[in-house]
């Protein structure tokens, strides 16, 4: 049985086909039109499921959109009515697309893929915490979903019991944690929907002195984890913008107007809204454990990304063991809905054997095959070399140990926003000048961004204080006492970004500001090659892990093809390419013909 997961017209448009309770692809819209958190309807996406599955849309049984059109737009009217008529210029904005094509998705499905079977729509919050609990390895487990909005709903919990999920509780619009983080997102001047990581990322640099006033006057905690907004703070339900003046008045001013000077106070109100969601989730968490009594936990939805949130609940909360859904966002929703059709709506049973998940390692996109690569190689004269397979990790492994930056690109490309090893930029852990070569030089960022390491599984417990598997870079760990570098008293009185400058352990370039890092955890089984190829390098270096970031650059979508692989490497600083058992060198190239001017063509996000 073939069914078709779509999520669409939000953001982060994506598709998934299961089969007989199998994941067998999915993917992103935004890597096939390079257009960052494209939100048009996944047809290309949708293509690609398909030709995975070796099926047209006339094989499928089922197609699963993730949500309920026509509950979400009652809340759209029923927010415009409450606040009228307030928010008439972003009502107005928003019709035509609703009456064109949202409102009438079961058509409008009907009509592009030329499908006239079933069609049916869980709730947003559904369609989460079936990408949370189906496709974890838990029999048994509770569920948190939070993010901005689905329809109604923001955040909800409840338990997963085989083929079943069941809702024990929700908050309700406008009262958001997602839509809160948003909004200091805003405020800070990065792009909502798509730079609440910077925020992240950003927090260790300050310190939480907003923390009370967030607190006090925003949000009404409760111990549950519950929560309610003061919504004369905020101008989401209405405007344009995400806060209105009382929040500027309240901390001090205007939003930082974007690429402008960050100073202390950003860092400092990074780090304040940081430690609230963190408080919150880890709240919610314990609230969860005493309804439910179960030993372990499933997240989903955006927020569910803020993987510093998520180190804590594993090692403050009390769970034996959570589990984080790698697609957690609206990207996700589309495996979600497919999944709920097959196990609640369909009443199939799930395999779980509380150790395996069924995401295979998130490498569910396209794949490329030696042969095409040779054939977009010689078709477009580029210079290259071919690697024997068996030499080809420890080549790599050699470029990384005398400093060179590596475009990794090989087998599926990666589901969720995270390159695991597929679609990655690898570098020198150990270098103390990596980081700031890596953001300024190749990805074209700001300095304060930290980047992760991938470390093999087998070692990842001498590093970093982690006793489980982490393969999808969702959960931040410490790094251990014995390889910490501890600062002079100079290097201590430093602040805000002069901090970078301090080297804090022997693994610097992963090494965040506050002793913390991202960690991937790299088994032998989920990714063979990219084990091998760090194994290499451990064998050459004594070091254990690599840099791992995403292959693009500021703005761009991860790329999916030889392609988009050759055009990033070609706009960057890289050194190196490897593409299956291709090596190409930067100093053999030749300019790009006509190329774009990026920098414009991708958007800062």
């Amino acid at each position: 049985m073939n069914i078709l997961g779509i999520s669409a017209f939000y953001h982060d448009s994506a598709a998934c086909l299961v089969r007989d309770g199998e994941i067998i692809a999915a993917a992103q819209e935004e890597r096939f039109t390079r257009k960052k958190h494209d939100f048009s309807f996944p047809q290309n996406a949708i293509r690609y499921c398909l030709k995975e599955g070796g099926i047209s849309s006339d094989a499928l049984d089922y197609v699963a959109f993730y949500e309920k059109p026509f509950l979400k737009f009652e809340r759209i009217l029923e927010t415009y009515l409450a606040f009228a008529p307030s928010g008439l210029r972003s009502f107005l904005m928003a019709m035509p697309l609703w009456m064109k094509q949202k409102l009438w998705m079961r058509a409008f499905i009907r009509k592009h893929l030329d499908y006239d079977g079933k069609i049916i729509f869980p709730e947003h919050h559904e369609s989460h915490a079936a990408a949370a609990f189906f496709a974890s390895p838990f029999a048994e487990a509770a569920f948190l979903t939070i993010d901005g909005v689905g329809e109604w709903t923001t955040t909800s919990y409840g338990i997963g019991e085989n083929n079943r999920i069941r809702v024990l509780s929700e908050i309700h619009f406008p009262h958001s944690l997602g839509l809160l983080y948003s909004a200091f997102t805003y405020y800070l001047g990065f792009k909502v929907n798509s730079g609440e990581y910077k925020v992240m990322g950003l927090a260790p640099y300050g310190e939480p002195k907003y923390k009370d006033a967030i607190l006090n006057e925003l949000i009404d905690l409760k111990e549950d984890g519950s929560f309610r907004l003061n919504m004369k703070y905020f101008n989401y339900c209405t405007g344009m913008t995400m806060v209105g003046r009382k929040f500027e008045k309240l901390f001090g001013g205007e939003p930082r107007k974007p690429e402008s000077e960050i100073t202390p106070r950003h860092m400092d109100l990074a780090r304040s809204i940081q430690e609230v969601t963190e408080e919150i989730m880890l709240r919610m968490a314990r609230h969860i454990h005493r309804e439910t009594g179960q030993k372990n936990l499933c997240l989903a939805g955006g927020v569910a990304l803020n993987c510093v949130g998520n180190g804590r609940i594993l090692r403050e909360g009390p769970f034996e063991d959570i589990w984080i859904q790698p697609a957690a966002g609206d990207a996700g929703g589309a495996l979600g809905a497919a999944l709920f059709v097959w196990h609640q709506y369909l009443e199939q049973k799930r395999r779980a054997d509380g150790r395996t998940d069924s995401m295979k390692a998130a490498l569910l996109g396209p794949a490329y095959g030696n042969d095409e690569i040779l054939r977009y190689l010689r078709q477009n004269e580029i210079p290259f070399e071919e690697i024997p397979p068996e030499e080809l990790p420890q080549r790599v492994a050699d470029l990384i140990t005398n400093q060179k930056t590596v475009g990794w690109f090989q087998g599926r490309m990666e589901f969720g926003p995270r390159a695991l090893g597929a679609r990655s930029i690898i570098g020198d852990a150990r270098s103390p000048r990596m980081q700031e070569i890596m953001n300024l030089k190749i990805k074209f960022r700001e300095s304060f961004r930290p980047f992760a390491p991938s470390v093999l599984a087998e070692k990842a417990s001498a590093l970093f204080a982690i006793d489980r598997e982490s393969p999808y870079m969702l959960i931040v760990a410490p790094v251990r006492e014995g390889i910490r570098r501890e600062p002079t008293e100079e290097e201590k009185a430093l602040a805000g970004l002069a901090k970078l400058r301090v080297v804090r352990s022997s693994i610097p370039a992963v090494t965040h500001v506050d002793y913390s890092a991202r960690v991937q955890t790299v088994t032998k089984e989920s990714h063979p090659l990219f084990h091998e190829m760090i194994a290499a390098f451990e064998r050459k270096s004594g070091c254990s892990a690599v840099i791992n970031t995403s292959f693009n650059v500021r703005g761009e979508p991860i790329v999916c093809s030889p392609e988009d692989a050759y055009r990033c490497f070609m706009r960057t600083n890289m050194d190196c390419l490897v593409m299956g058992n291709y090596l190409l060198n930067k100093e053999r190239q030749k300019p790009l013909d006509e190329d774009i001017v990026w920098k414009e063509a991708f958007k800062n996000d």
